[in-house]
């Protein structure tokens, strides 16, 4: 059998305690020896006192190391019943050892009971408040999305990603779907906000491009106009246009704004129940799927992807990894300063750690049982011995001491009553 380092040094002690408890045996042999035989040749009283204890020592302790012996090995050996229980009860030993684990563990009491004291998430959230901790999270998830990312090889990506996205939009009818997120765009006025930023560009550009679009306007107007009246038209339209974008802007009911609202509710209805609205959509959407450039779209996309995710992962000063651990920190303190959130959490965690115990619990105890079958029966007894050997020992001293103890007791009540 291989020993590890500290199996070698668990040897030593075991041979240390097994010197001294049968070093303690022989001297209560020779003490009973020396002694009755001092009191057979007609020695003082004291002797026999001593005879007792020794000899009564001598059989607490060859009966203790009858008994330690017999878990491990025959005694002297000798096939006797009902010894090296080890070796011959092995898999009842890890089949009962593993029942013990699963019974008194991983019991659903308590894994509840040892995930509830542990308060996970309030220390989680104790520690990510530390930027540094959080940084070092940042780190390790980029390490494993880097790994990960240079390992996909671009034509396996390319080809999921043709396989997942063209191939269900190919069978999935654009239209009804469509038409739904189109409805609840509308419903909840997200045009409106988009109108805006429109109008907002818009504006902006006109008011910064106004000698160019005063120069377009004059090169279109007729030769035969002057140019002054040219000049003059043109800052009409810039200051027209620039009128009708501002009350756009400032009238939520302005009419381009209700057309809108009446023509996007309208298509939404149509892309949802007009046959010739989702053919429409149909055509549409084939012609954009079997397009090249969409698929170098598809292709270009995953390219950027990766080529962000390396560019963040191997520079420590990265914008979006600066954020990252921003984004950590403010989770910690949410957690920290949340008490309804935490406590949510930690039921899930709770909820979620029990039932993955439970569930798996067997086939994790069922680790000790199939180990314990691989092992040498007499692997096993050694082992076992190693680990608890040592204290057993103190079986032996005891037997020795408290049997001397018990023979000098029972001797002098004996002396006393006879």
């Amino acid at each position: 059998m291989t020993l590890t380092p500290v199996e070698l040094n668990q040897r030593r002690g075991l041979r240390r305690m097994k010197a001294g408890s049968t070093g303690l045996l022989l001297m209560a042999l020779v003490g009973y020896v020396l002694a009755a035989r001092y009191r057979d040749a007609g020695g003082p009283a004291w002797a026999g006192y001593i005879a007792a204890a020794a000899e009564a020592g001598v059989i607490g302790g060859l009966a203790d190391w009858f008994a330690v012996t017999a878990l491990f090995r025959h005694p002297l050996g000798l096939p006797i019943p009902h010894t090296a229980l080890l070796p011959n009860r092995k898999k009842e030993l890890g089949r009962s050892l593993q029942s013990f684990v699963a019974t008194n563990f991983l019991s659903e009491s308590v894994i509840r009971d040892k995930i509830v004291r542990l308060g996970l998430i309030g220390r989680l959230a104790g520690w990510l408040v530390d930027p540094i901790h959080a940084a070092r999270v940042v780190d390790e998830a980029a390490t494993m999305v880097r790994g990960a990312v240079t390992v996909l090889r671009d034509e396996d990506v390319q080809r999921l990603l043709e396989h997942v996205v063209v191939r269900q939009l190919e069978h999935q009818q654009l239209g009804p779907p469509a038409g739904r997120l189109l409805g609840a765009f509308a419903e909840q006025g997200s045009q409106h906000r988009l109108l805006d930023l429109v109008i907002d560009n818009a504006t902006e550009w006109l008011i910064a491009n106004r000698e160019q679009l005063l120069r377009v306007v004059s090169e279109q107007a007729p030769g035969w106009t002057p140019r002054f009246i040219d000049n003059r038209v043109a800052g009409r339209v810039h200051a027209e246009v620039l009128r009708f974008l501002a009350e756009v802007r400032a009238d939520p009911r302005h009419k381009l704004r209700l057309a809108l609202d009446t023509y996007l509710t309208k298509l939404a209805d149509d892309l949802q129940h007009d046959p010739s609205t989702m053919a429409q959509a149909e055509q549409l959407k084939t012609r954009l799927l079997r397009h090249p450039e969409f698929r170098h779209a598809v292709t270009g996309l995953w390219a950027a992807t990766k080529r962000m995710i390396l560019d963040a992962a191997d520079d420590p000063h990265n914008e979006l990894r600066e954020q990252a651990v921003q984004g950590v920190v403010a989770l910690g303190i949410r957690l920290r300063d949340d008490v309804t959130l935490r406590a949510k959490i930690d039921r899930w965690v709770e909820n979620a750690g029990t039932h993955l115990v439970t569930t798996y619990r067997d086939d994790v105890t069922a680790v000790i049982s199939d180990t314990v079958d691989r092992w040498d029966a007499k692997d096993t007894a050694r082992k076992v011995e190693l680990q608890v050997g040592r204290d057993l020992q103190y079986i032996r001293i005891n037997g020795t001491v408290v049997g001397s103890l018990a023979g000098l007791l029972l001797f002098t009540l004996s002396q006393l009553v006879l």
